[in-house]
């Protein structure tokens, strides 16, 4: 990508007045002046037959990019392979439902380690990941936000580079509650970067989705999201080295007040 572009992740909010979905809510969110959301599939595949005519108008006429988080149920390293079997259906089934509205990038969450060692589990996982077509989507591998999840930045990392269908996403608000808080100053998030940058090429800084937003954890990791203004994680540092290293993709920002703390990601990184 030739920007850095902010969005949101799910439907806005409003004013609690409007009922939306994806294709009023692609309206709304460009008229605050915000080009992005991430549809959520976490559950369903809610783009259908019935609405994805609508929900591509719509992103065509507002030059607007899409996104989609999976399911939470994918775990490519399941002791059972007929689960492994139905994680990888699921990620095929929302790639599908991305594809239909033009949507560029799929997130989800690798697996978890479930007792196996973590180079085991690398194995499975990347095996599997092997075994999906290339599409003209992106797998985003995200990193996750606790201990029992795989997903550290260098295990995704490592990954694609072996797998050449797999990006990256990163969510810093999960490597800060991952590690209890770890993400404090600007060389912290630059280290992030610079670690992305050589391993990766500056290419990969150049096509990179993120996600942010307030976070609470305790020493096992992430908990549940809160707005920025509510949490210690240190956006301002983190969107100055962002800047720093000339990233260009996609923002995302979650938690319960969407387009409020978007607007707040992009209105700071703007004064830098």
């Amino acid at each position: 990508m030739d920007t850095l572009i902010f969005g949101i992740s799910g439907l806005p909010l409003g004013n609690g007045s409007t009922k939306f979905n994806y294709t009023s809510g692609i309206e709304y969110v460009k008229s605050m002046c915000l080009d992005a959301m991430e549809l959520l599939f976490v559950r369903n595949v809610n783009v259908t037959d019935n609405n994805k005519s609508r929900i591509l108008e719509a992103k065509l006429k507002n030059d607007f990019y899409l996104s989609a988080h999976g399911s939470h149920y994918i775990n490519l390293n399941a002791n059972e392979l007929d689960k492994q079997e139905q994680s990888i259906e699921r990620i095929l089934k929302a790639q599908e439902g991305l594809s239909k509205v033009g949507g560029r990038s799929l997130i989800f969450h690798p697996g978890f380690y479930l007792g196996d060692s973590k180079e085991d589990a690398y194995d499975t996982i990347r095996d599997n990941l092997s075994r999906l077509p290339l599409t003209g989507v992106d797998y985003r591998l995200e990193t996750t936000g606790k201990g029992t999840q795989f997903g550290t930045l260098e295990e995704l990392v490592s990954l694609c580079k072996e797998v050449s269908s797999c990006k990256l996403c990163i969510d810093f608000s999960h490597i800060h509650a991952r590690y209890n808080g770890k993400l404090k100053r600007f060389n912290d998030f630059a280290a992030i970067l610079q670690y992305v940058s050589d391993k990766l090429g500056k290419s990969a800084l150049e096509d990179l989705h993120i996600h942010m937003g307030g976070v609470n954890y305790n020493e096992k990791g992430e908990r549940n999201h809160l707005p920025l203004l509510q949490s210690d994680f240190n956006y301002v540092d983190c969107l100055k080295a962002i800047r720093y290293f000339n990233v260009k993709g996609c923002i995302i920002a979650e938690g319960p007040m969407v387009e409020k703390d978007a607007l707040l990601l992009k209105e700071t990184f703007e004064k830098f």
